[in-house]
């Protein structure tokens, strides 16, 4: 057991820290949309103007440059557009900066791989922990190139770190270079036009509480009416009072609605982000609003009335519904879902999966549920894995910080406490202590349900092992070798041994049935008096 690294406790996860609903803008007229467009394409040419300067100032910029530019964007549409602008800048630069870091930290680790590999003889085998030597001359020859690329690589990485620079690209990077590739991403000239410019558009605003309804930028009341702010330059389009456009259609948020009912009749602060799905032709609209931090129930609580334990796969979810003494309680469940095809269909196919497993956890009468904390960071690499392609698509396919943070938002809002543990041999401690002991005729235990097992068991703490060895001085073998679990027919084993022919009573030993059939009467009434009144010497008083 020395080679084993350690585990850490388990822990509740924290509840989410905003909410976003989104809903459909309906009964749009030729204006409403022409209005929308000038304001997207008018604020948007600010906000990209704006992040250009904020990418020039690099690691200089401080309060001072940004109330300048907050200064210079205020003439062209609005204090609180000006706001926002900056704002989303901002944010946007901070953004890069941590993909910049974490884009020096995975090269870093694929650097450190392949020098380590490249050390190795040829041939040399690896261990759980470390890979081994490459496989021939030529391979060894093929990652000593890459080497000298990612050298070259980090070395550029860390000189724009240490210069400030960032890179971003308002409108995505992706879409970008598909203007050069319009045949393989299947757009036209004008499709791409159109999808280009919907993404680089800027109608968003952030909330203010104490305002009417939340927002004065972007205002949605109710019942439902939106109206916007225009822009100083566009001030001409307005169709109601201070410089404000009503749209025709009114919205109506289906999901947490009365939440957002709540927080708009309180004046509380919603931001608003307006976007244009150019592939259906909509308009959207996505509300959002921080939340306090809840404080965690303790773990005890939470596990007081036992606990899912869910191991995550590449297509599915395998559950189980552990008691509160660490025992599995009825069949396992399997949820399945398909990470195939577009964003949105992976996410819905996230959702509903979730959906069932929440529900199921519901009808248990559980109040917790316990995943694993997986990170697959480190294990992406092709330095790390070689040829290993299909594993490396397989975790990478694994929607595990997705799962982890859809589900977290989702039982916070059905009141289940979502528990992380240690991942640390799970599936293959639960394959070796429950995978064979739960499988039979009619039930076929996988490797993923005994997987769950273990990680329930985790979460309350319970070791997974189904029985832990008596102490040496205890073991009817006197302080020699005992099996976890020893098979039914096994001597000496704690539990019930085969039934012994022969009478059960005080006074006569199960092995005297034979001699006492040879000396006793051959009447039934004989010997049934026989058995029944004879006693021990001990036991008569005087």
């Amino acid at each position: 057991m020395g080679g084993l690294r350690g585990f850490a406790a388990p822990f509740v996860a924290l509840g989410p820290s905003g909410v976003a609903v989104r809903t459909r803008l309906k009964q749009f007229t030729t204006m409403d949309v022409e209005v929308l467009r000038q304001v997207g394409a008018h604020l948007g040419a600010l906000a990209s103007r704006d992040l250009k300067a904020r990418c020039r100032d690099g690691l200089d910029h401080d309060a001072g440059a940004w109330a300048a530019r907050k200064r210079e964007l205020t003439p062209d549409s609005s204090a609180r557009w000006a706001g926002a602008i900056t704002k989303a800048s901002h944010d946007q630069w901070a953004l890069a900066r941590r993909c910049a870091h974490a884009r020096i930290q995975s090269l870093e680790k694929g650097v450190r791989t392949l020098e380590h590999r490249l050390s190795l003889p040829l041939g040399q085998k690896g261990s759980k922990r470390a890979p081994g030597g490459y496989r021939s001359r030529r391979e060894w020859h093929a990652k000593a190139r890459r080497l000298h690329m990612l050298e070259d690589r980090l070395a550029r990485a860390r000189a724009d770190w240490e210069a400030g620079r960032v890179r971003v690209v308002r409108g995505g990077k992706r879409m970008a270079r598909a203007r050069h590739h319009l045949t393989d991403a299947g757009l036209t000239e004008a499709g791409w036009r159109e999808r280009w410019e919907s993404a680089r558009w800027f109608v968003q605003a952030d909330g203010e509480s104490g305002k009417r309804f939340g927002n004065e930028t972007i205002r949605i009341s109710p019942d439902g009416e939106v109206s916007l702010r225009l822009p100083a330059p566009l001030t001409h389009l307005a169709n109601a009072p201070h410089g404000r456009y009503v749209l025709t259609g009114r919205v109506a948020f289906a999901h947490r609605g009365q939440e957002w009912a709540d927080r708009v009749a309180a004046n509380r602060a919603v931001a608003y982000r307006i976007h244009h799905d150019t592939t259906r032709g909509r308009w959207y609209v996505t509300a959002s609003w921080q939340k306090p931090v809840t404080r965690t129930i303790p773990l005890a609580a939470a596990l007081a009335q036992g606990v899912i334990g869910v191991d995550m796969n590449a297509d599915h979810l395998a559950a189980w519904h552990i008691d509160l003494h660490g025992n599995p309680t009825g069949n396992p469940h399997r949820f399945c879902y398909d990470l195939t095809g577009t964003a949105d269909h992976r996410d819905a196919q996230v959702r509903h999966a979730l959906t069932r497993l929440l529900h199921w956890a519901r009808t248990c009468g559980v109040k917790a549920i316990a995943v694993e904390d997986l990170d697959f960071t480190a294990e992406k690499t092709r330095e790390k894995h070689g040829a290993r392609r299909r594993f490396r698509q397989l975790i990478s396919g694994m929607p595990t910080a997705r799962l982890r943070a859809r589900l977290t938002s989702m039982a916070d809002a059905t009141g289940i406490t979502v528990i992380a543990v240690d991942p640390a041999y799970t599936s293959r401690w639960g394959a070796q202590h429950w995978q064979k002991p739960l499988t039979s005729t009619t039930r076929k235990t996988t490797r993923h349900d005994a997987a769950s097992i273990a990680i329930g068991r985790r979460a309350q703490g319970y070791p997974i092992r189904r029985r832990t060895a008596p102490p040496r001085t205890h073991q009817s073998d006197g302080c020699g070798h005992r099996t976890i679990q020893a098979g039914p027919d096994s001597p000496g084993r704690e539990g019930p041994r085969p039934r012994t022919p022969g009478p059960r009573t005080r006074s006569v030993p199960p092995d005297t049935a034979r001699t006492r059939a040879t000396r006793t009467p051959k009447t039934v009434r004989d010997v049934r008096s026989v058995q029944e009144w004879v006693q021990h010497s001990l036991l008569l008083t005087e």
